[in-house]
């Protein structure tokens, strides 16, 4: 059985994200969608919400899992006997980065490699970030993210632009 880990923020998962995976649970027969945990970046909303979030965005996908690890990401492929990282590139400018630990992951764990899938064009310009930003300022995102956990991430983004208006 070859297992993929589709590693992650998804603060919260987009319709860019969803592809991807997607993609690669056509590609693998096991596929774990890997919510990170990176004590540098400061999170909407928290691994538990993150993973659920995930969880119901990839209900109909019978091939995928939904983790979370505190640690390098090449221990969790051994851990998991994944033979591939699968991560999605919209720009040039993520695949620099990307390459680099691309490189780092290979030397750590050479028995796991990392595949590149790069994103649909309507997705190019999607992340996380600007879901949250459009949310904030009263935009639709209907767009941007599953139906299926929509509400949810607009109940909780409303909550943090009541929570940011009172102070």
């Amino acid at each position: 059985m070859k297992t993929a880990i589709c590693p992650g923020s998804f603060d919260p998962v987009t319709e860019g994200h969803l592809d991807i995976i997607t993609r690669a649970s056509g590609l693998f027969d096991r596929v774990i969608v890997l919510v990170s945990v990176n004590y540098d970046k400061h999170y909407t909303f928290t691994a538990q919400e993150r993973m659920e979030f995930v969880r119901k965005a990839c209900a109909h996908l019978p091939n995928i899992e939904v983790d979370t690890y505190d640690g390098l990401l090449a221990e969790y492929c051994k851990i998991k006997n994944a033979t591939a990282i699968v991560k999605g590139l919209r720009a040039l400018s993520d695949f620099e980065y990307e390459f680099q630990m691309a490189l780092i992951n290979r030397k750590l764990n050479p028995a796991c490699e990392t595949i590149f899938l790069t994103t649909r064009a309507e997705n190019m310009y999607l992340s996380s970030s600007i879901v949250k930003q459009v949310s904030y300022f009263g935009g639709d995102i209907e767009n941007f993210v599953p139906d299926t956990i929509l509400g949810d991430i607009q109940d909780r983004l409303n909550q943090e632009r009541r929570k940011h208006n009172e102070h």
